[in-house]
């Protein structure tokens, strides 16, 4: 990890390419970027702006490895982790299935970056990113809290964590309670003794109520009622759903999480919580007030605690210069390209939002840039 001095933030370097992001899809983008011949971005090119052939550098908010996973609560293990795929070119290690998968993801993102010598800079906030010029094909900027960058090319991968979304009712600022969000949580054992109230009908709504559900009495609510699978959810149904998610993006909608689509999957520890009537599910509650909620038949029930499950939104907000988000709401795409913009790649975003998937998408992300800085020479004009 390369760090950031007051001298080198005070000037504009360049790079053909800037990778927003160390998580999953980050680290994949910087593999495969490698792979093609690019070569982390030096000191040649930080005193002044010029063409950098072949470079590319990662920007990374986080103060040391592991992306979002760092910040997973303290209970969530590695045997109850929904599906962590293998970084690209290196296997995870041996797995303990009770260590806290974010001591052990952390870990593994910390060795793959050292092992092979990614260049990341960290802790650095992306403040913006805008267009240079007017040229189809010109140069971008990128504004961080580390100083200035020239790039041909950015590959966002900023994943969700950072925006908890928060649902609005009526009387909510009234709650005499505890509001707080999945990116709040820690544990269960604090809220011993307290009704507590889940919001969310995705899979980690179903699993910390499973957990609280053990040591204290939950109420489970939801828009819609849920759909659960057996554990049999074969190769074609989650080829189909990511292709679901995947349509959306194309249309420039915003991405729905591919859970909305497969829905929820039976374990033995869900059909324990089950049997404990945990996930017996409520609709949902139509007003906040002091000591609890108003339910939708008009009956009050009293709670200290509300956890609102209710998911992420894409960290995009850097990108607002760039004026990419369309009537639907969304961001066009065509694969990981923004449809309207040919220089900037979202990973780990929509349909590549899983592990899996953030992988593939570092991938096409990377060989498309290639074929696109082919075309065009470092000032955006075509190539002779």
């Amino acid at each position: 990890m390369a760090e950031i001095t007051d001298a080198r933030a005070a000037v504009l370097r360049a790079s053909d390419v800037v990778v927003i992001g160390a998580g999953q899809a980050g680290l994949s983008a910087a593999y495969h970027l490698q792979r093609r011949g690019f070569r982390p971005a030096g000191e040649a090119a930080d005193a002044v702006v010029q063409d950098a052939p072949g470079s590319y550098v990662v920007l990374d908010g986080e103060a040391g490895p592991g992306g979002a996973w760092r910040h997973r609560w303290k209970s969530l293990r590695m045997a109850t982790v929904n599906g962590i795929s293998d970084l690209p070119g290196i296997p995870k290690p041996d797995v303990d299935p009770a260590e806290p998968s974010a001591r052990f993801l952390s870990r593994y993102f910390g060795d793959y970056e050292e092992g092979l010598g990614l260049n990341i800079l960290r802790p650095v906030k992306v403040r913006s990113v805008s267009r240079e010029d007017n040229k189809p094909l010109g140069r971008l900027r990128i504004e961080s809290s580390a100083g200035s960058w020239s790039a041909r090319a950015v590959i966002n991968a900023t994943g969700t964590w950072t925006r908890p979304f928060w649902p609005i009712y009526p009387g909510q600022s009234t709650f005499r309670g505890r509001q707080l969000h999945v990116a709040d949580y820690e544990a269960a054992e604090d809220f011993r003794g307290q009704h507590v109230i889940v919001v969310g009908g995705g899979i980690s709504a179903v699993g910390l109520l499973d957990e609280i559900s053990q040591v204290t009495a939950t109420s489970w609510f939801t828009r819609r009622e849920p759909v659960w699978r057996e554990a049999g959810f074969d190769q074609k149904a989650g080829h189909d759903a990511v292709a679901l998610v995947e349509e959306r993006v194309r249309q420039g909608l915003p991405p729905q999480s591919v859970v909305s689509v497969t829905g929820l999957i039976w374990t033995p520890s869900l059909r324990a919580a089950a049997a404990r009537g945990a996930l017996d599910r409520r609709e949902m509650f139509t007003a906040i007030e002091p000591g609890g909620v108003r339910l939708a038949d008009g009956r009050f029930l009293a709670a200290g605690v509300i956890l609102w499950a209710t998911g992420f939104r894409a960290e995009l907000e850097h990108l607002a210069p760039l004026h990419l988000r369309g009537s639907g709401g969304g961001i066009a795409m065509d694969g990981t390209q923004v449809a309207a913009e040919e220089r900037v790649h979202l990973v780990g975003y929509g349909p590549s939002s899983s592990t899996i998937g953030a992988n593939r998408a570092g991938r096409a992300a990377v060989a498309r840039i290639v074929r696109m800085l082919a075309r065009h020479g470092p000032d955006g004009a075509p190539s002779a």
